[in-house]
């Protein structure tokens, strides 16, 4: 019986992949930037000078496939289709691409997906059976699990979230072409392009942001390490962040009346920046019957181990 499993998780700007043990342990892991492949026949090659060596160590024999959680994964098909974050435009087979590159089976879903069910098998959502992951990265993605199973739909692609409408008419989507989408604000990218408009919209207000390149050097990381210092803006950045992304959560609790929302990714490093916001939002839009029953809550697994737990358990399920 083979002993393990490999699991991908693929986002916008980093690859995260490792080889995890039937019972949730990850052996070894490493990463690679997604970002500078413009073809995706480029990535499986780096891909594959990193993991092959892994999976020699393990034993090809032991390693029973390849779990992959990608943008706009579809688990009926094992295709990524039209994935706004990524340079790979179309559809894109990457089951199949990668199962023929390692010569083992392949499964493939929403990568939001693949960090729910991490989190229910090894994480805070443990013994839930209602719940949704929201992953602030690059973009926004989602999880959404109904009695114990992922909700996909009947395409693969149910629970897009990050592209729920939140300010018709709003900031432009570049990726999408949409206007107004939750992903436009509430992802790393999004709060960037916040902090951009504040510094221009207030001109004469002090800030510790003005202090780097516009262009390079703005990112989340460095709004959230100026509001740690007690910048104007960049706190004002994340408050107007939190209110959004807190609206939208109300309007996902009324949807499907979760135990519990998991806040996941690159973002919740903020921690209260992010998440006193956010929670005071969510509660004062919902109505009556839903206060104070959702909790709001951190993933409590790492970045990069939820997403490549959750991927390889698509193995053990398969």
């Amino acid at each position: 019986m083979a002993k393990f499993a490999i699991g991908i998780d693929i986002g916008g700007t980093n690859t995260k992949f490792g080889i995890v043990s039937r019972d949730g342990k990850i052996v070894v892991q490493d990463r690679l930037l997604t970002s500078k492949h413009d073809q995706v026949q480029d990535f499986i090659e780096e891909l594959a000078e990193k993991l092959e060596p892994m999976i020699e160590e393990a034993g090809k024999k032991n390693i029973a496939g390849i779990g992959i959680g990608a943008p706009n994964g579809n688990y009926y098909t094992g295709t990524i289709e039209y994935a706004p974050n990524l340079k790979w435009k179309g559809i894109i087979p990457l089951a199949k691409l990668i199962s023929e590159k390692f010569g083992l089976p392949a499964r493939l879903t929403n990568d939001a997906n693949a960090a729910a069910v991490g989190e229910m098998m090894y994480g805070c959502a443990r013994g839930m059976k209602h719940f949704i992951v929201i992953t602030l990265g690059t973009g926004v993605g989602s999880g959404i699990v109904i009695d114990g199973k992922i909700l996909l739909g009947h395409d693969g692609f149910a629970g897009e979230l990050g592209h729920v409408i939140v300010r018709p008419g709003g900031r432009l989507h570049k990726g999408t072409g949409i206007r107004g989408s939750l992903e436009a604000y509430a992802s790393a990218t999004g709060v960037r392009e916040t902090a951009l408009e504040m510094l221009t919209e207030n001109p004469d207000v002090e800030s510790l942001l003005r202090d780097y390149s516009i262009n390079d050097l703005i990112t989340s990381q460095t709004v959230y390490e100026c509001a740690t210092k007690g910048d104007k803006i960049a706190n004002e950045v994340f408050q107007f962040t939190g209110q959004i992304l807190g609206e939208a959560l109300a309007n996902f609790v009324m949807f499907s009346s979760p135990e519990a929302i998991i806040l996941f990714g690159g973002l919740t490093k903020a921690g209260d920046l992010i998440m006193r916001p956010t929670r005071e939002a969510m509660e004062a839009h919902l109505i009556q019957i839903f206060k104070g029953k959702v909790k709001l809550m951190f993933s409590e697994l790492p970045e990069s181990d939820a997403a490549i737990l959750g991927a390889s358990a698509l193995i053990w399920e398969s």
